[in-house]
């Protein structure tokens, strides 16, 4: 089969040169992005007279209905052809005829593929932005319903402070806010057009890339053609959010699993969202949350592709570079699923809120709050904290805890103390007094809430 680039070759390609060279097998999923790019090109040589207006009119003709043939199954793409660019050339030219090869005027596949990846960036990052906007909404509902739901906070994974289940929640809101926020970040800095860009060094035709650049709705082109065909900046950067915003669920997922066993007990997981064992009758595994932990790896590793095929490759276009739609495809579609399945399983949990308030009990969180109460007495605070220390280990010799420690006892450390300290060492209080902005008081976390609802859950 003649290729589209052949005239200087004296022999075929090798079978297997042309097996590892092809890259239809992975790119073909650009097909609806290539067909877009091609009819806004045509319609650029058109309007500037670089093609007649009837051959314009044409190859968008015949490129509509390749789309059509290849949504109705009825197209078969080639390796022989190579990647999805040529595949879509040659069934055009099998259409219309020799008025098909006419469209790659003006144009390389340098800046065809650099194209077609950018508006499949660009959708995918639209659609990403959606999803994370309701993985923010399950995130807020969650907290909104456990305003009042005290929990243990952790440092070192050992108790240490009373906090809500809504302000833990919110800490995960909060993140999955930046990765929407570097979701819009990537829109201002990438929406630029590479096509026109040429291999590497534009061309001798007058085209008009802001015209081109408005009909596929970017920004404007780029403004250097060597940049323009090698930059995978937006790839990076895109598989950079993902692994950012897989860190956020993955932390969050270790958090599931430990508050989902029976040695915490603060959570129950939906039967939906949990498996068994094929062996132990009595097993619910919280498979879903530790499939996510475990993908973020991937994602990571899909980011660590890109940015090592990209270190050493000089200007302009490498064939290197066919290797960034696999790790940006995968990238992309984990980051995806991982968020639908997230938002699914935080909806059906069941919160053990008797068990968290029991737990948050345990371990003195409320001791920072017995040595705030001796400075808000007048004491220094690093006195406070070192009579606070006496008074726990006391409680520990004698296997109990701040709230039954006898006043007497109490006053034996520090006169200060008076009858008002169990308000103040209670779990409930210790949460509603902590007040200031951003802290776990109800006032606090509804106003997080209405922060997050109002910039960008409306």
């Amino acid at each position: 089969m003649e290729k589209l680039w052949g005239g200087r070759f004296q022999k075929d390609t090798d079978e297997l040169m042309e097996d590892f060279n092809s890259s239809i097998a992975f790119d073909s999923k650009l097909y609806a992005y290539d067909i877009e790019g091609s009819i806004a090109h045509a319609k650029m040589l058109g309007s500037t007279a670089i093609i007649e207006m009837s051959e314009s009119k044409s190859i968008i003709d015949g490129l509509k209905e390749i789309k059509e043939d290849i949504e109705a199954g009825k197209v078969e793409f080639s390796k022989k052809h190579e990647d999805i660019h040529m595949n879509i050339e040659f069934l055009l030219i099998e259409k219309i005829g020799d008025t098909g090869k006419k469209l790659h005027t003006a144009r390389s596949r340098n800046d065809q593929v650099a194209l077609d990846l950018r508006l499949y960036a660009r959708d995918s990052v639209m659609d990403l932005m959606e999803l994370t906007k309701n993985w923010m909404k399950v995130l807020t509902d969650l907290a909104e319903e456990n305003l009042y739901t005290i929990m243990p906070g952790y440092t070192h994974l050992q108790r240490a402070q009373p906090i809500s289940f809504a302000h833990n929640l919110m800490a995960y809101a909060e993140m999955a806010k930046r990765d929407y926020q570097r979701l819009e970040n990537w829109l201002k800095i990438h929406n630029i057009m590479p096509l026109g860009s040429g291999a590497l060094a534009g061309t001798t035709f007058p085209i008009d890339r802001e015209m081109t650049a408005g009909l596929l709705g970017f920004d404007g082109p780029c403004m250097n053609s060597l940049d323009g065909v090698s930059d995978r900046d937006y790839i990076i950067d895109l598989l950079s959010a993902a692994s950012t915003a897989m860190m956020h669920m993955s932390r969050l997922c270790e958090e599931i699993i430990l508050w989902s066993s029976q040695e915490f007990s603060f959570i129950e997981l939906d039967d939906a969202y949990s498996t068994g064992s094929s062996m132990m009758p009595q097993k619910k595994n919280p498979d879903a949350a530790e499939l996510v932990r475990g993908k973020t790896g991937r994602v990571y590793g899909d980011l660590v592709s890109i940015l090592t095929t990209m270190k050493g490759i000089p200007l302009a276009y490498n064939k290197d570079m066919q290797e960034d739609k696999e790790c940006l495809f995968d990238g992309v579609d984990t980051w995806s699923k991982c968020l639908v399945i997230m938002t699914a399983m935080m909806k059906t949990i069941k919160i053990c809120k008797d068990n968290m308030l029991e737990a948050s009990k345990g371990g003195f969180t409320n001791a920072t709050d017995l040595a705030d109460y001796l400075v808000k007495k007048g004491l220094a605070f690093r006195d406070a904290h070192k009579i606070t220390g006496e008074i726990v280990f006391d409680c520990i010799k004698n296997n109990i805890s701040l709230d039954e420690f006898p006043l007497e006892k109490y006053k034996s450390y520090s006169q200060l103390i008076e009858e008002d300290i169990y308000d103040e060492i209670d779990v409930r209080h210790c949460v509603q007094y902590r007040n200031s902005i951003g802290g776990p008081s109800v006032n606090q976390v509804q106003i997080s809430i209405e922060n997050i609802r109002e910039k960008y859950l409306k």
